[in-house]
């Protein structure tokens, strides 16, 4: 993962031990699996079904999961329903105050949330509550449901139909899981914008962003939340609302182009397998003379082994990934997040000296990474780089949670590919074309505003990551 990266804003996680386990330490291995999804901070809040109703137990802070939390943090943690969040953040700042789940104590109790996603609304939502007496500790949109969910339930039967009614108040992107003191609730909007899944380890049931953070504690892949579904679990069992559901869904490309983990299946679709054919589509749209195909590690390697497989060049490795290198996004200036690239990948000198490479990644943002890369290259003895990169070129903004720059950062918008080219140093460059995206995903239904502007919904003028704290 490089500098100039998109970032996701967060991955969640819930589980409910019907035998009355401690589940903490197995949402520490679920959060593990889904740090991808989210650096700066994450968190994990618990509770016992069976104990008095505001007994919750919390930690978070900033940082990687393992950095985070120690064993004796977890020992500390005791109770068998509990949720987990990582997060990067896209709206609000880097602060503990911002750092999920977030956990309200109320008239009925308690209430704990973890959110994935963006709200399009979240400001004129916020402004209502705040003129009605709410004070807000974080500038995020998640707090906003947060309160939108304890004002509700305050005037309804249960917390499932609270959580209803404020779900028909929010619009934009979520994958939402709920704990209160005796139940477990996951939500997912109406497009199905971002992903939310359910599994089963033995007589627990599991609520994850990926179907890979289900494998790393051992349960079994059950099925994908549905688009507008509001899934209640409790010790009678699962229960299923879907009065949010609607015809149109518009799935979020980039999970299959990039958030996704490989080992993950997101609504049917292999994540691994889906690169694959992106790669397939890039080799028959840009084909080149080559001697070898390569990926820029981690996002770029199983396109580039589609690309090989459709043309015939054989496929190398011609990076070394230094795994322990810090996050270069966190660098405080340009120069040095540019300079962090070298440290984080090493050019493999006798794997490309003398070669044509055909170099593939899952996007270029602003550009400066990849020339770096092309001329890491040319300096250790390539003689042609050909880029090819499995996304259409970046022009718009997103608002429901991938963290893409305003227009003028993004490269592609004032630049045509010819002129990126030139710029980056690439003897040829081939993006994905708008028309193959469906090679990725067959018939899914997606959402490729971030490339053609045509947004699923209504959204709000300006940059998102100012809205909140306009």
């Amino acid at each position: 993962m490089t500098d100039e990266k998109l970032k996701e804003e967060c991955g969640v996680f819930g589980i409910y031990d019907m035998d009355g386990g401690d589940v903490a330490h197995s949402i520490y291995y679920g959060l593990s699996s889904l740090q991808h999804r989210g650096q700066e901070s994450c968190g994990i809040a618990v509770s016992d079904t069976n104990g008095p109703k505001r007994n919750l137990g919390m930690h978070k802070g900033l940082g990687l999961v393992n950095e985070v939390f120690k064993e004796e943090n977890l020992e500390k943690l005791h109770g068998d329903i509990g949720i987990g969040h990582v997060r990067y953040a896209t709206s609000g700042a880097t602060n503990l105050e911002n750092a999920q789940p977030l956990v309200l104590n109320y008239v009925k109790g308690t209430l704990g949330l973890a959110h994935n996603g963006n709200l399009v609304n979240a400001a004129e939502l916020r402004h209502e509550l705040e003129y009605t007496g709410a004070i807000f500790r974080s500038t995020i949109d998640s707090e906003v449901i947060a309160y939108c969910i304890a004002r509700e339930r305050i005037h309804s039967g249960s917390v499932e139909e609270a959580v209803l009614k404020t779900a028909r108040r929010i619009r934009g992107a979520y994958g939402l899981v709920i704990m209160s003191p005796r139940k477990l609730i996951g939500v997912r909007d109406p497009f199905g914008l971002k992903p939310l899944c359910l599994g089963k380890r033995d007589n627990a049931w599991v609520l994850a962003s990926e179907s890979c953070a289900l494998s790393a504690i051992g349960a079994e892949f059950i099925r994908d939340i549905r688009p507008g579904e509001i899934l209640t679990i409790t010790k009678e069992g699962l229960s299923s609302n879907m009065d949010l559901a609607q015809e149109k869904k518009a799935h979020c490309i980039f999970e299959y182009i990039y958030f996704a983990r490989l080992d993950s299946t997101l609504d049917g679709i292999n994540v691994y397998e889906a690169r694959i054919r992106a790669g397939e589509a890039l080799a028959d749209s840009y084909p080149v003379k080559a001697d070898l195909v390569t990926g820029v590690p981690d996002s770029g390697l199983a396109a580039a082994k589609g690309y090989s497989e459709r043309s015939g060049i054989p496929f190398a490795l011609a990076f070394h990934k230094n795994s322990y290198m810090g996050r270069t996004f966190i660098k405080p200036t340009q120069k040095e997040r540019e300079e962090s690239v070298r440290l984080k990948l090493n050019v493999l000198e006798p794997v490309v000296r003398g070669k044509r490479i055909v170099l593939v990644d899952d996007s270029i943002v602003r550009g400066t990474t990849m020339a770096n890369l092309i001329r890491m290259l040319k300096q250790a003895g390539a003689l042609e780089v050909h880029v090819r990169i499995s996304s259409p070129p970046f022009l718009y903004p997103c608002y429901f949670g991938t963290d893409v720059p305003s227009n003028k950062q993004l490269i592609a918008s004032d630049h045509t590919p010819d002129e990126i080219r030139r710029l980056i140093g690439a003897d040829s460059l081939g993006y994905m074309k708008l028309q193959d995206l469906p090679r990725m995903t067959g018939d899914l239904p997606l959402c490729t505003a971030c490339f053609d502007s045509q947004y699923p919904m209504e959204v709000p003028k300006g940059d998102i990551r100012n809205i909140l704290e306009s």
